[in-house]
């Protein structure tokens, strides 16, 4: 297992109130990193810093892929459901600009972009308008687009929000299958992508505590008095949670 981005020391102020403080954490090619936390606790602040959609003031973010390597679907895609756009044009906007600057997109970008439609079961939709689509299905189209541009970790910011509860097991799934070829990190308020899906967690709340989650089923005292939320939530989870939506 490699290291794909390292933190540093990692803090980050909006005027004088600090959101992040001293965060350290490395994330491997093979990751699945849930980023959990309470509202304001920095998780998306965190995620548009290893973007570097936010400049960095204090630490260090070590990133060994390219840049260009990084897939991102945001929360609010701030795309007008009512605009004439199907779901091919719509993973097209994810390709890097090319030849479409000026004389429209090329075979390959078109035959990547179904490609893309097809890993995530999308490309029967390639010509249906966007805002025919379910939420779910547009989620798989928009990172469908994150994947044109053959990203080797992938980065999602609740990506099951205002979804109902079969596309958001679906949305999972698809993301398990992808974590087979890629890294995942996803910011989540949904426990269950904690309890079924990922192999390692971030709570962030300022400052981060990891969890490696493989170790704590292994070691965990179910006795200790201690035991924080993640840990308790792995204990019991696993034996009570099936792939039924929970709520924090």
């Amino acid at each position: 297992m490699n290291k794909i981005l390292e933190l540093k020391n990692l803090s980050y102020s909006y005027d004088k109130t600090k959101v992040l403080e001293n965060i350290n954490l490395d994330i491997l090619d093979n990751d699945f990193l849930a980023i959990i936390g309470p509202n304001g606790g920095g998780k998306s602040t965190l995620l548009k810093l290893i973007l570097g959609l936010l400049k960095i003031k204090d630490g260090k973010i070590t990133n060994h892929l390219k840049k260009d390597l990084l897939g991102y679907v945001p929360q609010n895609t701030n795309l007008n459901t009512d605009f004439p756009i199907t779901a091919l044009e719509v993973v097209l906007m994810g390709h890097k600009v090319s030849k479409k600057q000026f004389f429209g997109y090329s075979k390959e970008d078109i035959s990547c972009a179904i490609d893309s439609l097809k890993k995530v079961s999308m490309d029967e939709f390639a010509n249906s308008k966007i805002g025919d689509l379910s939420g779910g299905q547009r989620q798989r189209v928009f990172i469908a687009r994150a994947l044109c541009s053959n990203p080797k970790v992938m980065l999602l910011d609740e990506p099951t929000a205002s979804i109902d509860v079969k596309g958001q097991k679906d949305i999972y799934e698809l993301l398990k299958e992808l974590n087979k070829s890629i890294a995942v990190v996803v910011v989540s308020h949904d426990i269950s992508v904690l309890l079924n899906y990922a192999k390692n967690v971030a709570h962030v709340n300022k400052n981060l505590v990891y969890h490696h989650l493989k170790n704590i089923e292994e070691n965990i005292n179910t006795e200790d008095v201690h035991m924080c939320e993640v840990e308790l939530l792995s204990a019991l989870g696993k034996k009570q949670v099936c792939c039924n939506h929970t709520h924090e």
